[in-house]
């Protein structure tokens, strides 16, 4: 069960988040995984992994939807991109969250209690310059370790 819920703050955290700002990336879209391109620190890499992603600033809406060895999950979250702890609640519990940007990099700060023991993810995301693909690169930490991963999200083909 630990395995599982690793897995999925991992994988789902870092996707609960992205923004758009004035002069800032636009991380609007329907994005899914490439498994290829993605690492997860030794963890187990889902089998489907997508986000769909909608902004208006500073509102920002995520809906995800996970697949993997351990079942699958799906979220709907809200944050703010203006610092402000967010809250949100899914089936792994309540998560607390800021929202900042490092230049064109957006950062999340993500705080939530694992079985009793508080746990802490730092998610970075960038947009490539053709706006086709998100980077987020992930560091957890808790009393038990740390580690890192970085997912590749790839914007999928509207229809």
């Amino acid at each position: 069960m630990r395995a599982l819920k690793l897995t999925l703050i991992m994988v789902l955290l870092p996707a609960l988040c992205a923004s758009y700002a004035a002069g800032k990336s636009n991380f609007t879209g329907d994005w899914k995984m490439n498994t290829a391109k993605s690492e997860f620190g030794g963890m187990p890499a889902p089998s489907r992994f997508e986000q769909k992603i909608a902004h208006n600033e500073p509102e920002l809406k995520i809906s995800m939807s996970f697949a993997g060895e351990f079942g699958e999950f799906s979220a709907d979250s809200v944050y703010t991109t203006d610092g402000k702890e967010c809250v949100n609640t899914s089936a792994m519990g309540e998560s607390k969250s800021t929202v900042n940007w490092e230049g064109d990099t957006l950062v999340i700060v993500t705080k939530m209690d694992m079985q009793g023991t508080e746990v802490t993810i730092t998610n970075r995301y960038t947009l490539s310059e053709d706006g086709k693909t998100i980077t987020v690169k992930g560091h957890f930490s808790s009393p038990q370790g740390e580690g890192d991963s970085t997912v590749t999200m790839e914007k999928a083909e509207t229809k």
